[in-house]
């Protein structure tokens, strides 16, 4: 039989669609879930051998199962963007627990009974003001986001301002089911060490790789980096395979680069005021290598970038440099480009900030 010639074409946007969606419901992306299907045992050994992960698909939804590498700096966000917050992910969680078992259809305040009842069994206080409202329809609307739960009639967009508001949800408990309840419920130190499991040190790396933006040489430890270094070639391979990623190796660490921009949960660079401020504070920062830089120096900076550039950027942050600069700073930490602390506070690029510097200073740090 004569191979497909898309076949590698299509597994490979089917693994990056996984990486990005590890829940994909056919409802949101027919023409992807299909892929999904139609290469499944391919896919399966993919993950499987190289990666460690589980990929389990039925008749509508497709999960992979993530473990031996747990990242960092990944928090849940809404549909515009935003990280939830700490009352969100709570409201949530017990959204998540409350339905589990079922039922199918509920009302939202049916809904909000269990809540509230599983909340008092781990003694939560929710106190039932307004601010909760908005974040358990904030909780709620991340559910129906990422097919967990549907809208049978009416919204509950309008609990958020009418506490009489009622609406009745189609739930999914066999999606739910394959959540990881127990980590998000109890934000565990040590479920989340043991998850970050090292035991296949091939595959550990390698999934690194796929989902870190750069993997530093102090980020392992000296038998870690040798065999990254011994086994580079392959790893290239495989990721170029399955994802289209191209590895850059130097003497500070591996970065896997992706040609197209578009495989990373946070791309970068970003667009909006706290994308250009942080792309145009990363020059700045290189001007002293890496040596750190104190926080007010770095809002020094950023307020001069926000007056240079006052008529472009969010009025609200141009106002306030010192809260841009910590949101510049926390882009550029989440993306491995800047390492920062907070005693003493500072700020210092990390080598693969290099790739966004002026190439006559690219050699202090990368």
């Amino acid at each position: 039989m004569t191979a497909d010639p898309q076949a590698p074409a299509e597994r490979r946007a089917a693994a990056r669609h996984l990486m990005r969606r590890p829940l994909t419901c056919a409802e949101h992306d027919l023409e992807m879930f299909r892929l999904v299907r139609r290469h499944e045992a391919e896919l399966d050994r993919w993950f499987t051998q190289r990666l460690g992960y589980r990929l389990h698909v039925t008749s509508d939804t497709a999960r992979l199962s993530k473990s031996g590498y747990v990242p960092a700096r990944r928090p849940l966000r809404t549909a515009g963007g935003r990280p939830l917050h700490n009352l969100e992910y709570i409201l949530l969680i017990l959204a998540l627990a409350s339905t589990v078992a079922g039922p199918a259809v509920i009302s939202l305040r049916d809904l909000i009974d269990l809540i509230r009842s599983a909340a008092a069994e781990v003694e939560v206080v929710l106190a039932g003001d307004a601010t909760e409202r908005r974040a358990l329809v904030t909780a709620l609307r991340w559910m129906i986001d990422h097919g967990l739960a549907a809208e049978l009639h009416a919204h509950v967009d309008a609990y958020a301002s009418d506490s009489d508001a009622d609406a009745v949800l189609r739930m999914r408990p066999d999606r739910i089911a394959l959540l990881p309840l127990g980590v998000l419920a109890t934000g565990d130190e040590d479920l989340l060490r043991r998850a970050d499991r090292r035991d296949n040190t091939r595959q550990w790396i390698r999934a690194r790789l796929a989902e870190d933006p750069v993997v530093y040489r102090d980020d392992l430890d000296e038998a870690e980096w040798a065999e990254l270094r011994r086994r580079l070639g392959g790893e290239s391979r495989y990721l170029e395979e399955m994802f289209g990623l191209v590895v850059e190796a130097r003497a500070e660490g591996v970065a896997a680069v992706d040609p197209d921009g578009d495989f990373a949960d946070e791309p970068f660079p970003a667009g909006g005021t706290e994308g250009h401020a942080s792309l145009l504070l990363l020059p700045l920062l290189g001007d002293r290598g890496r040596e750190w830089w104190e926080q007010a120096e770095v809002e020094q900076l950023v307020g001069r970038l926000a007056t240079a550039n006052s008529r472009y950027w969010a009025k609200d942050l141009v106002a306030a440099p010192d809260r841009l600069a910590r949101r510049a700073v926390d882009l550029l930490v989440r993306v491995r480009l800047v390492e920062a602390r907070s005693d003493p506070a500072g700020v210092r690029p990390l080598p693969a900030a290099a790739r966004f510097l002026p190439a006559v200073r690219q050699d202090t740090l990368w």
